[in-house]
């Protein structure tokens, strides 16, 4: 058995992980921009947002296909089952965040712009819908703060207490 993750599911989480770095910097930093900016920044928080449900999708299905490394040394049951619990909220909360954030973008009944296409929109504007989305988009948006906070903070305490190879199966292959 493999002792990492395949090159492709390595290169899948690394690029997720870039993408939510921008998707979050966009909405962050837009602020401090001229308000003429503000749609480029819109623009580039859904068009990351969109890239990340594919590549999530994309994700869960090579995490289906190819068979999950082991850790060595073997970690306790409870933490095993932490570490389920944590990458299924993961799964689930970058696919759904995405999922709300597009319902929102359509419902609005306005045209909007990703990957600098206009997008396809309702023809008529469902206000009360849009701003319940809204609210449900922004409480995940800061829920991820916390779990991508954990998922990186578990993967320190696994490489530095533990001392497992729970980070090294997901760090890129050294090129000679």
């Amino acid at each position: 058995m493999r002792s990492k993750y395949s090159s492709v599911q390595i290169t899948l989480h690394w690029l997720v992980f870039l993408l939510i770095v921008t998707a979050y910097s966009a909405m962050e930093f837009r602020g401090f921009a001229p308000r003429s900016y503000r749609p480029w920044f819109n623009m580039v928080h859904v068009s990351c947002g969109i890239s990340i449900l594919v590549l999530m999708v994309a994700r869960l299905l090579a995490r289906l296909k190819n068979p999950t490394p082991p850790i060595v040394p073997k970690p306790s049951p409870m933490l095993t089952g932490l570490a389920h619990l944590g990458h299924l909220v993961i799964y689930l909360l970058f696919i759904v965040l995405p999922v709300i954030g597009l319902l929102m973008m359509y419902n609005r009944g306005e045209p909007w712009i990703a990957f600098g296409m206009v997008m396809p929109y309702a023809s008529e504007s469902n206000f009360d819908l849009v701003d319940t989305l809204k609210e449900y988009h922004e409480l995940l948006a800061n829920l991820g703060y916390f779990i991508i906070g954990l998922h990186a903070a578990a993967a320190l305490v696994h490489h530095y207490f533990y001392k497992d190879n729970t980070l090294l199966r997901m760090m890129p292959k050294k090129r000679h």
